[in-house]
């Protein structure tokens, strides 16, 4: 146990020493909405190596991108066809329109369908199959460096309460 508070204050002097970086946020709105139907989504080819079959077309609008440019929210949609896709960033999808057939890397596979939400693992790659057409929101943040993944880590193993909820 000893060792284990020794290495948490360790962690949390050397968090509290590294310089707290801000942005001049005063332009950023504390809010940013809209329709996904009333979004201008502009062309987004997919990597010709990634396509397996057809000539799927994809597309993409920009809805929001955090201050730090770790998260960003986008609406994206697709043509039929089939493809491999590298989730280079940790990323959560919902389905609006359509559905998709997709298959991980590891073979787990799953029909998505409008209202479906579904999780990828940033640096993993998944088959896509679109048979007609799908349209997604895409929810997508930077994975954190280890050390601060760590420390967090660390904040919640000494936490009184379990963290819960958005706020956690």
């Amino acid at each position: 146990m000893a060792w284990k508070m020794m290495l948490a204050s360790a962690v949390v002097m050397a968090v509290r020493s590294v310089p707290h970086i801000t942005s001049d946020e005063s332009d950023a709105p504390a809010m940013t909405a809209g329709a996904t139907g009333a979004m201008h989504l502009l062309s987004n080819p997919i990597e010709p190596s990634w396509i397996l079959a057809g000539n799927p077309q994809a597309r993409l609008a920009e809805h929001s991108r955090s201050a730090d440019e770790a998260c960003v929210t986008a609406v994206w949609d697709c043509t039929a066809g089939e493809f491999r896709w590298f989730f280079g960033w940790d990323e959560t999808v919902m389905i609006m329109e359509g559905d998709v057939h997709v298959t991980s890397e590891d073979g787990y596979a799953r029909l998505l369908q409008s209202g479906d939400l579904a999780y990828f693992k940033g640096g993993t790659w998944a088959t896509w199959r679109v048979d007609n057409y799908v349209k997604k929101v895409a929810f997508v943040r930077r994975p954190m460096p280890a050390a601060v993944t760590m420390a967090y880590r660390l904040r919640n193993m000494f936490r009184s309460k379990p963290a819960t909820g958005l706020s956690a």
